[in-house]
């Protein structure tokens, strides 16, 4: 993990610095990170997740690619759940991966408390499983959609549902991308280094939060021509794409107890949400566009960002509801069992050997990417999970400094 403390105005406290230092803006970039510090803001380079050795490129894994956005990373460089966990964990003769497989319910011991089997669909028959202790992480969609499907007798609303909570309060933020077309090429390759959250808990005219800006992936013209606007006539997608800077912006949604996942009768998974805090996220579009104006280009002063039309041009599309990457809330924990599914610890309350581990976990989401949150959150419910099981604190000890080696090693 890539970052340097202190530049965030909103990180919160720390008890060392990041295990790398930032990865370094590209000169667009960083150009726009100078125009933006000079104009009173706080820029800061955004903690990522990638194995990079900038020092001594010959021997990183990271290429910094124009592919590391949306793709999976074919050279094995990204520190997702693929290359850190997956591919980690399998290597081990105690673990067994199944692919091509479909958990279609947990079933119970008689009195409900305990989840006995788990009810696998695989190569067109049915398979069932069985463990002490059973960890969900499906994401907060389909975490959500198995509990529900799972109910029985002592749980007729859904497995460790008693509360009614399971499904509720789906989570996923408002997002849109904003590009600026500005006159300066942007011939950035690897865009995601560079943040602002300087409103995201206000600002004088506005005293609730709004959210984070940062960037998407670099756009190209072939992203574009899937919702490509109509601006202007000779303004090619090859020449938008050349000149823009593709911003990523993210509010917080609240928790809506009817924004929610359901099975329908046909067993499909039935997703219904209603946005809300919607003019935090209009505002943080203006905070953008107003900091554009702002910025003074070394080579066209404050009109850099007018474009090649004269006037100030931003293309902004809202993502719809089917991008759910950011899915989190609908089993949220708790020390109620009235109001929550799971207690501190992530165990559901109503059944003893059950976990959820995913983003479905959060009360509230926020207005930052979930990822390092559900991650850190996973490694503290592991490290709880390795005592209720009885590890030893000279195995844990172990274990710990293998992954700090590995860690090290990368």
């Amino acid at each position: 993990m890539h970052g340097n403390r202190g530049e965030d105005p909103t990180e919160p406290p720390a008890n060392s610095p990041y295990p790398w230092p930032a990865v370094s803006h590209e000169p667009r970039i960083q150009q726009l990170s100078d125009d933006f510090a000079r104009s009173g803001l706080k820029p800061f380079h955004v903690p990522v997740g990638v194995m990079l050795d900038e020092k001594n490129p010959h021997k990183s894994r990271c290429i910094r690619c124009n592919t590391c956005d949306g793709f999976a990373c074919l050279v094995g460089a990204k520190s997702d759940a693929q290359v850190v966990c997956i591919d980690e964990a399998i290597k081990h003769s105690n673990v067994t991966l199944l692919t091509n497989s479909l958990v279609k319910r947990l079933e119970t011991d008689s009195s409900g408390r305990e989840v006995k089997s788990v009810v696998v669909e695989r190569g067109g028959s049915l398979e069932t499983y069985s463990a002490d202790v059973v960890v969900v992480s499906c994401g907060a969609i389909n975490s959500a959609a198995l509990l529900l499907r799972s109910a029985n007798d002592k749980h007729p609303r859904g497995l460790a549902n008693n509360s009614d909570v399971v499904g509720r309060h789906y989570m996923g933020h408002t997002n849109s991308v904003m590009m600026a077309i500005s006159k300066c090429p942007n011939p950035t390759i690897f865009q995601k280094t560079l943040g602002v959250n300087d409103f995201y808990f206000g600002s004088k005219d506005f005293e609730y939060p709004m959210g984070h800006i940062s960037f998407v992936g670099k756009l190209d013209a072939i992203t574009l021509k899937a919702g490509a606007p109509a601006i202007a006539p000779n303004f090619t997608l090859e020449l938008m794409a050349k000149h823009s800077l593709d911003f990523w912006l993210t509010s917080e949604d609240l928790p809506d107890p009817n924004n929610r996942v359901t099975i329908g009768r046909d067993g499909k998974i039935v997703l219904t949400y209603t946005p809300n805090n919607l003019e935090a996220h209009e505002r943080l579009k203006s905070k953008l566009k107003q900091a554009m104006k702002q910025t003074n280009c070394t080579m066209h002063g404050h009109d850099c960002h007018q474009g090649l039309f004269g006037r100030n041009l931003y293309v902004g599309q809202q993502i719809p509801l089917a991008g759910v990457a950011h899915q989190n809330g609908t089993i949220r924990f708790g020390q109620d069992p009235k109001t929550s599914v799971l207690d501190v610890n992530c165990k559901a309350h109503d059944v003893d050997n059950l976990y959820v581990v995913d983003g479905s976990f959060f009360p509230s989401s926020a207005a930052v990417n979930p990822a390092l949150t559900i991650m850190a959150n996973a490694l503290r419910v592991g490290d709880h999970l390795m005592k209720r099981l009885g590890v030893s604190e000279t195995a844990y000890g172990q274990n710990r400094q293998q992954d700090r080696e590995l860690a090290v090693s990368r």
